[in-house]
């Protein structure tokens, strides 16, 4: 079920993929018909687990988990932001495991099931014992958030959703959007973190701030 050596690609209806760091897994899984990224976060200390972005494919979603009696225990489920194909297992995932949901409040009216903890820009929260932190990237959709891992052992670990991926942005609809995107992108991440810092994004295979920073002035330039 798993893939040998993680690589941060992964083929849809295909294995997941584990990464183990040295208080946290992260498993990342490919669900639903737009390829979608779900990602498992599970504390080693505590064998505690979150979920972003529970897509689509809940007993897939759950055989990641696992049925097991030492299956992590799932306490928070994070919907990266409002659009549809990222929160189709939300329901079904949250109320299998008695998990909490969280989401920005600016796109939480439009998730199937009101959220249990609002999270604004600056917040943390835990999975077990590990820390994430909420970053706030207005313009792909007005309350679309990222959440960093620092590892206290190595390189920063940063899930994007729908922001960034390789080769760009998120997709906006409009001129103002997308200065906003791109100025929370270079101002809240390029700004601050490091060029080894990994990027999961909401869709398709992982990158680092390393390999995408020279192309930001492109980016810029193209307007999307």
């Amino acid at each position: 079920m798993w893939q040998v050596n993680y690589t941060g690609h992964v083929e849809p209806g295909g294995p997941a993929a584990v990464r183990a760091l040295p208080e946290l897994t992260i498993t990342k899984l490919s669900v639903g018909p737009m390829d979608n990224n779900a990602y498992l976060l599970v504390c080693l200390r505590t064998n505690e687990a979150l979920l972003i972005d529970a897509a689509n494919d809940p007993e897939r979603i759950s055989d990641v988990i696992g049925h097991g009696p030492d299956r992590p225990a799932l306490r928070t489920v994070v919907t990266t932001h409002q659009h549809g194909d990222h929160w189709q297992a939300l329901g079904a995932v949250a109320g299998a495991n008695g998990a909490n949901t969280a989401a920005h409040p600016l796109d939480a009216s439009v998730l199937p099931i009101p959220p249990d903890f609002l999270v604004e820009h600056g917040d943390t929260l835990k999975v077990g014992e590990c820390d994430l932190e909420i970053i706030h990237l207005r313009g792909h959709t007005p309350g679309s958030i990222a959440l960093l891992y620092r590892d206290p052992t190595g390189s920063p670990h940063l899930f994007t959703g729908d922001s960034l991926f390789p080769g760009g942005v998120g997709r906006t609809t409009n001129p103002e959007d997308f200065a906003s995107l791109i100025g929370d992108v270079t101002e809240r991440i390029f700004g601050v973190l490091p060029d080894e810092t990994w990027v999961y994004p909401g869709h398709g295979d992982d990158t680092t701030l390393g390999a995408e920073r020279p192309h930001l002035d492109e980016w810029r330039e193209r307007g999307w």
